[in-house]
């Protein structure tokens, strides 16, 4: 059964789209939602999307794209820059507010200036870590190689850690070692500003899923899901959790308290591509198979979209689906007026965003 999605808005991207590093996102926060875009040069923030207009932001990055990930603050105030060798939070007047130093991901001694090492192999294809303004805005999570600067280094590098800093001045206010060993990693920030979710990709090794508890004191961190689960997104009400096995088989909803399963969605129950089946005929043929994409979200509360985009591109369009989140029973395929491409990304207010065909316009849904 198909489920007719309604367009409720068309986002132009702020700059030309010239590849995956520099396509637009939808950041979504308490009382206001900003397009976000990567270009070569800047940060540059449009919104809140859907509200009265304001003029556009841009920070100046401090490195090329493709050398390190970033964050924008709730209220737009402030960018934080993950990059290689350190973190940088930059004002909308452009000045470096603060830096924090740490060991280089792709393990060189070190460097000051990006274009030192911009056309270096071993920078590019590093590993990396990633940075999350809390909910509220006051502090910055990241995770970043050991030990930073303004930890006593005692002359080696020790292992990745996950850091919460002061958002005003970058002070490192709490620490906790992950045990990864990241090729890179998201952070999945919580309603509550004193919880956060970490997902580490370890390539073929698994995915580490690190959930963070910050009293204002202390950093607790649990892992949920041993090693094999990506952390896709949090309920708007903070109780649930979505996540899809790093084999892409299974998607699961989880209690935010303990991370206990709820309910789960095996993706053999998910139709293979009709072009597929055409194709296939009768061979069951493993490559027909269905299996969820690494990307997906809530809704709203009680309802979920999900891929399968990376396993149907060999056959034809990608299609998404809405799953009941209390039964991850599939609801149904989504049906769009106009072609869409990539996978869907929820808002949690009850829509949820694409990305058009011609890569240029974010396209905002409702059922």
């Amino acid at each position: 059964m198909s489920r007719r999605a309604r367009l409720v808005a068309s986002l132009d991207a702020p700059a030309p789209v010239t590849g995956f590093e520099s396509a637009p996102c939808l950041m979504s926060g308490p009382g206001a939602r900003f397009l976000v875009q990567r270009d070569d040069t800047e940060l540059i923030v449009r919104g809140p999307a859907g509200h009265a207009p304001v003029p556009t932001i841009r920070f100046p990055a401090p490195w090329p794209p493709g050398f390190g990930s970033w964050a924008v603050s709730p209220g737009a105030d402030l960018a934080v820059f993950a990059g290689r060798h350190a973190l940088r939070a930059v004002d909308r007047s452009g000045r470096a507010r603060w830096e924090l130093r740490h060991p280089c991901w792709a393990g060189c001694a070190g460097h000051t200036d990006a274009f030192e090492y911009v056309d270096d192999r071993d920078h590019r294809y590093s590993g990396s870590g990633s940075v999350a303004f809390a909910a509220d805005g006051k502090v910055v999570w990241a995770h970043v190689p050991g030990p930073s600067a303004d930890e006593d280094a005692g002359g080696d590098d020790g292992p990745e850690e996950w850091l919460v800093l002061d958002a005003t001045d970058g002070t490192v206010l709490a620490r906790a070692a992950t045990g990864t060993v990241a090729a890179g990693s998201v952070h999945v920030p919580h309603p509550d500003p004193g919880q956060m979710g970490l997902s580490v990709g370890e390539g073929q090794d698994g995915s580490p899923l690190l959930w963070g508890r910050w009293d204002g004191r202390r950093l607790a961190v649990d892992t949920f899901g041993g090693e094999d689960r990506v952390l896709l997104a949090v309920s708007p009400s903070g109780d649930r959790l979505l996540t899809v096995t790093h084999d892409q088989d299974t998607l699961a909803v989880h209690r935010t308290a303990d991370g206990s399963v709820t309910a789960a969605l095996d993706a053999d129950v998910v139709p293979p591509h009709p072009a597929a089946e055409d194709d296939a005929g009768d061979s069951g043929d493993d490559e027909t198979r269905a299996y969820f994409d690494y990307e997906g979200g809530f809704v709203d509360e009680d309802t979920v979209v999900a891929g399968t985009v990376e396993s149907d591109e060999e056959s034809g369009p990608g299609r998404h689906w809405l799953v009941d989140a209390a039964s991850m029973r599939l609801l149904g395929r989504l049906a769009y007026p106009v072609e869409v491409t990539g996978p869907p990304r929820a808002l949690g207010d009850g829509t949820w965003y694409t990305v058009s065909a011609a890569d240029s316009a974010l396209l905002v849904w409702a059922l």
